[in-house]
Parts: C-alpha cells; structure tokens; sequence
C-alpha cells in the first residue's frame, strides 16, 4: 500500500464514499492525527521533571519571576474557585481540582475540551512569605502572588560583565 491508496482520487471513489458517509474527512483525521502526534511529543520537553510527573498539560499556566514576588497565573474556563484547591508544601505550589462536564451528554461526537480531575505541582525555586500569599479568582482565571522572602530577595545578585 502506498501513500496514493490513501488519497481519493474523485467522487465515486470508495474511500470518498466511506468518508463522507461517516461524516470524517481523510485529510481533517490526518492533520489531527499529526497535531495529536506533535503534541505527545512536545508536551513536556524543557519542562521540570518534577512538573511533568504531575502535569497532564491542563490547566495552562504562566510563571513570572519578578523582583519580589513569583506571580502564577492559571487558566481554569468554566470553573469557580470553589471547584480549586491551591497548597504550599515542601518549596512546591499545588494546584488540584476538578472540572465537571456541564451534562452527560453521550451523543458528544467530537470534543476538544478537558473534564476531570487535575492536579499541577510547581516547585517554587525561592523561600516564600508564607503570610502574605494572595489568591484570585476572576473569570476563569487563578492569580497567585506569592511574595519572597526577605532572605530570598537578598540572595539575587546582578553580576557585572566586562569584556
């Protein structure tokens, strides 16, 4: 079999006829078969190992580290705070929840959307201000700011280059 028989070649062709009748398009099913490969792949690659035991990839996050303070933000569509728990242990921050389907629907044919439990473990790399961490949560969005310690920020040196 070559890459040819895989292509329809027209209209009354078998393949074309199969595909259409199901409703799956050859070349939609490859480009998602390549994007899914492609994504397998790539996921975890630069990632903290630590980071991706724990990751499924879901929810995305973003990690800045300003001067004083690590800021996290993580993006939780169609979620409440409720539905979110966030812990501090051991120079990590958890992140773990669940994300319920809206019905149980079975007739879904296709979805792209992520239901279930989660859980996102970020190692912190800095001692935190434990007391002063604050939470929030405002449209789908989880922001985290996470304060260094005094020690923490004494510790950053800017080092001069010569040339």
């Amino acid at each position: 079999m070559s890459v040819r028989d895989l292509i329809p070649r027209g209209r009354n062709s078998l393949a074309a006829a199969n595909n259409r009748d199901n409703g799956e398009d050859p070349f939609l099913s490859l480009h998602r078969e390549m994007n899914r490969l492609f994504d397998d792949v790539f996921r975890n690659f630069g990632v903290d190992p630590r980071v991706r035991r724990a990751s499924a990839g879901w929810p995305n996050i973003e990690v800045a580290d300003e001067d004083r303070a690590l800021r996290v933000t993580a993006e939780l569509p169609g979620m409440e705070e409720q539905d979110v728990e966030v812990l501090l242990e051991d120079g990590a921050l958890t992140l773990r929840g669940e994300k319920r389907a809206e019905s149980q629907d079975n007739a879904r044919r296709f979805s792209e959307r992520f239901y279930g439990r989660f859980e996102r473990v970020i190692p912190l790399g800095y001692e935190i201000d434990e007391d002063k961490i604050v939470a929030n949560f405002k449209s789908g969005v989880l922001t985290i700011t996470l304060p260094k310690s005094e020690r923490a920020q004494s510790r950053a040196r800017r080092i001069a280059i010569s040339s």
